[in-house]
């Protein structure tokens, strides 16, 4: 991992050829602020903009190729005076200049109250996000208050790290037999982020070495095994072991935390709980009729066997969210013929490089140009916040199949990537989903080889027909046709809306949370805390699925539990929660913006949307406004005791 400030070795036994070469691969709006910062140099300030398309996305790019080239120069010269320098430790520059930096990488101004989610973001300060004690913690209330993570993921792990580094005791449970959670579970073919890499990490881990922009599961679970690992973690996760219950003691404030594992069943008393369980963990399977008859092998995605040898046989895909889609091009290499049977299309937007590693000069860059990967960070964070455009209704905008002139133009983008792909009419409109772009999980593909590259090989069928049965040799459709198959594989994704399954927890009065939620599904206040449910906070809980960038959702949730711990130890309290009316004022205000929305549409039913009808996923609110509410507790909302 690159640190901040150190010397650069390779620099100085670099050539200028190899300086030249590797600024041609930087991107140019990095180079742009990155350089400012360092710099002040003005005429990099006065390189103009303009706004391309790019998929979902209005993005900022250099107007023209003298700007780019001269941003390019700037960058190689910096360098070259840098090694001859001795490429020493260089600091970022002064604090004041980075507002101006960041815009300039941005291309557009940054509202000023939002300034504080892009500077955190940017990782120039690893621990921004730890928790800084107001006061020193009295040792024996520090010692006497244990808390317990449920789950070693992206988000468990974090709170680990956070809750080590302020001294907490804690353990984390965890139900599998290695850290990572998701990137541990998901082994199938094709398996990779889709959101950018450079945004998929903490912001300690904002110097670990990525050779992909959109990493393969392996490379992600090398990442969560480094930090728990670099951290010194893992010594405190019970791997193999799953919490099955939780029931609060109000006299002790504990939470009794039931699990089973390979020494039985027994209880762990804590404190307090952070739940990192995700929610796109536990398996959908859909009923079908005859599924127990198949005669072959069959599996969820995510129960990818080791070993599987699919080479020359008959498999079925059942199922085409962003699994599948993943999935079946991969598979269309090995099996001998693959049949895909689809019930909706979802809109797919190309990202050249999707699949391929970085090239060497960019990690070369990441080594050797000081801040780089502080600022690609920054780009790739920044520009996720984009897509809230294209997600807004907008009342006066009149047509069938979109709900905005953004909306539109992202829906004629996927069209135009599906015309010119799939070159045939019927395919192209068996593959036209049903429902407006951004109302269902938008899918990224690269464009030189995907799953509409594999539709028109000789050896793929899809069938849009409904599954009516499956037999003991295949399945069978609802126009009663047969396929024959030596495989079943289901991508039919997960129980998103079940948060916190299959868990029961039981709070204050004998108050479970199915009770809580027996109306109108999941809900938390700022997707982290239940009335009721005192000490007890859900990373990736209810509604936290938003413009913001994972890793810092996360991170976010965190120090707002750690804050409010922090207060019960200060203040030699119990216990603490929201109070019932913030926590429904909070949720109606969710609800309604949340009709505002692209995926409030309803020829989009997925697993955004529970039985009661409301979504328990999707978040409304801007980045900045999430991480305004988040970054410290409101406690006039709170109850404390």
């Amino acid at each position: 991992m690159a640190a901040l400030g150190v010397p650069r070795t390779e620099l100085p036994d670099a050539s200028d050829e190899t300086i030249e070469d590797a600024v041609r691969y930087a991107d140019p709006m990095v180079l742009r602020g990155l350089l400012y910062q360092l710099t002040a140099d003005e005429e990099v300030a006065a390189t103009r903009v303009k706004t391309v398309r790019a998929g979902a996305l209005d993005m900022c790019v250099p107007s023209r190729d003298e700007d780019t080239a001269l941003l390019q120069d700037k960058a190689a010269r910096f360098l070259k005076d840098y090694r001859a320098a001795g490429a020493a430790g260089l600091g970022p520059g002064p604090a004041g200049r980075l507002p101006v930096s960041l815009a300039l990488a941005a291309g557009q101004d940054i509202p000023a109250e939002d300034l504080g989610l892009w500077l955190e973001d940017l990782a120039l300060d690893p621990w921004a996000r730890a928790l800084r004690w107001q006061a020193p913690p009295p040792r024996e209330r520090l010692d006497g208050f244990h808390v317990t993570v449920v789950g070693a993921g992206l988000g468990g792990l974090n709170a680990a790290v956070q809750l080590k580094r302020a001294g907490i005791p804690y353990t984390v449970i965890e139900k599998n037999s290695g850290a990572g959670g998701t990137w541990w579970e998901n082994r199938y073919p094709g398996c990779r982020v889709d959101s950018p890499s450079r945004a998929y990490t903490h912001l300690y881990g904002a110097g670990f070495s990525l050779p992909y922009p959109f990493c393969p599961a392996e490379k992600n679970a090398e990442y969560l095994d480094w930090v728990a690992d670099e951290f010194g973690v893992r010594a405190d996760i019970v791997f193999d072991t799953e919490v099955r219950a939780m029931d609060w003691d109000e006299d002790s404030g504990t939470w009794a935390v039931h699990v089973n594992g390979p020494r039985g069943a027994y209880t762990v008393r804590s404190n307090a709980v952070i739940s990192a369980v995700g929610f796109l963990n536990r398996p959908h399977v859909p009923p079908i009729e005859g599924a127990e008859e198949f005669a072959g092998p069959s599996w969820h995605t995510v129960r990818w066997p080791d070993g599987a040898d699919l080479k020359g046989r008959r498999v079925a895909v059942v199922g085409t969210g962003c699994t599948g889609y993943q999935l079946i091009p991969e598979l269309a290499l090995e099996a001998g013929h693959v049949t895909v049977f689809q019930r909706t299309p979802q809109w797919l937007f190309p990202v050249p490089g999707y699949r391929s590693p970085f090239p060497e000069q960019v990690t070369w860059l990441d080594r050797n140009l000081p801040y780089h990967t502080n600022f690609t960070r920054f780009r790739a964070t920044y520009a996720t916040n984009g897509l809230a455009t294209a997600t807004e209704i907008d009342p006066g905008f009149h047509d069938p199949h979109s709900l905005s002139a953004a909306n539109k133009a992202a829906r004629d983008a996927a069209l135009a990537f599906l015309a010119h792909k799939l070159d045939d009419p019927e395919l192209v409109r068996k593959m036209t989903p049903p429902h407006p772009v951004l109302s269902a999980r938008p899918v990224l593909v690269d464009p030189e080889y995907s799953v509409l590259d594999a539709l028109r090989r000789d050896d793929v069928t899809l069938v849009t027909d409904g599954i009516r049965r499956i037999i003991r040799t295949g399945i069978e459709t609802s126009e009663g046709i047969q396929h024959d198959l030596d495989a079943i594989v289901y991508a039919t994704g997960f129980r998103a809306g079940d948060y916190l399954f299959p868990m029961k927890i039981t709070g204050r009065g004998g108050l479970t949370l199915d009770e809580l939620w027996s109306e109108g599904g999941a809900r938390a206040y700022k997707g982290c805390m239940m009335p009721g449910f005192p000490n007890l906070w859900t990373i990736y809980g209810p509604n936290t699925s938003s413009m913001l960038n994972i890793p810092t959702y996360h991170e976010l949730i965190t120090v707002h539990a750690l804050e409010c711990v922090e207060r019960l130890i200060l203040d030699g309290k119990k216990a603490v929660t929201v109070r019932e009316e913030p926590y429904r004022r909070y949720n109606e205000e969710v609800d309604r913006r949340n009709l505002g929305k692209t995926w409030s549409d309803p020829r989009a039913r997925n697993y955004y949307w529970t039985e009661q009808d409301r979504t328990a996923t999707q978040c409304p609110l801007s980045a900045a406004e999430v991480w305004r509410s988040l970054r410290h507790p409101d406690f006039a909302d709170l109850e404390i005791r």
